[in-house]
């Protein structure tokens, strides 16, 4: 092969060799402006999320708030002041049926959803109350069905505790410390306002203490 010969085939080799190069830095520039990109719409689309999130947080606690401000028809409200909150080792003789408020015994009801099918002491459950916690009560009025729906939504709900309690005027009765509500059915819309207010609400002494560890029985 003449000089001239090498000099073409070594020219030609160059050639190839920065085109490649080329091609390959702009690959490499490509791939940047793609990674570039896609982390702007993943940032983005966080940033996104994040404020619909907190859009929707903030609304889920005005509506809780809102709710909490707006009484419950029909709900019977006794003076917080007047209930008091004494332990005591004896029976005590409320003036309502379940009671809402008073002295009460040293143990709380175990109230973390918990169902109980038989009577449970007053004394215990007002504690429960105390603690935030809303008390379901039924009757022999009230339907199988209704006690059913209300033991499931119960079961599913922190802070709250049923029982039966025979003598109680209404088929259901729903009881927070100062506030009681008496229904027909468990379907009646009072009864999730009720729930919403109450469980955990403004009107309780102790508001973060325990409905676990409590007695059972």
């Amino acid at each position: 092969m003449s000089k001239t010969s090498k000099k073409s085939a070594a020219a030609a080799r160059k050639e190839r060799i920065e085109e490649m190069r080329r091609a390959e830095k702009a690959r490499e520039r490509r791939n940047r402006i793609l990674t570039i990109t896609i982390s702007t719409v993943i940032v983005a689309g966080l940033v996104g999320f994040g404020a619909y999130a907190l859009d929707s947080a903030n609304d889920k606690e005005e509506a809780q708030s809102a709710a909490a401000k707006k009484p419950v028809k029909g709900e019977k409200s006794w003076d917080a002041k007047k209930l008091s909150q004494n332990h005591v080792a004896k029976r005590v003789s409320y003036p309502m049926n379940p009671p809402v408020g008073g002295d009460h015994h040293q143990a709380w009801m175990t109230c973390d959803g918990t169902v109980y099918t038989k009577a449970i002491p007053n004394e215990n459950a007002v504690h429960s109350l105390e603690h935030g916690a809303v008390w379901v009560t039924y009757n022999k009025k009230a339907a199988d069905a209704d006690v059913k729906r209300l033991a499931d939504k119960v079961d599913k709900t922190p802070y709250t505790l049923m029982s039966p309690v025979d003598d109680q005027a209404g088929a259901i009765t729903l009881s927070a410390w100062g506030h009681q509500l008496s229904v027909k059915k468990a379907s009646d819309p009072r009864v999730e306002q009720f729930f919403t207010k109450y469980v955990q609400g403004a009107q309780t002494p102790e508001p973060g203490a325990a409905c676990t560890n409590g007695v059972t029985g």
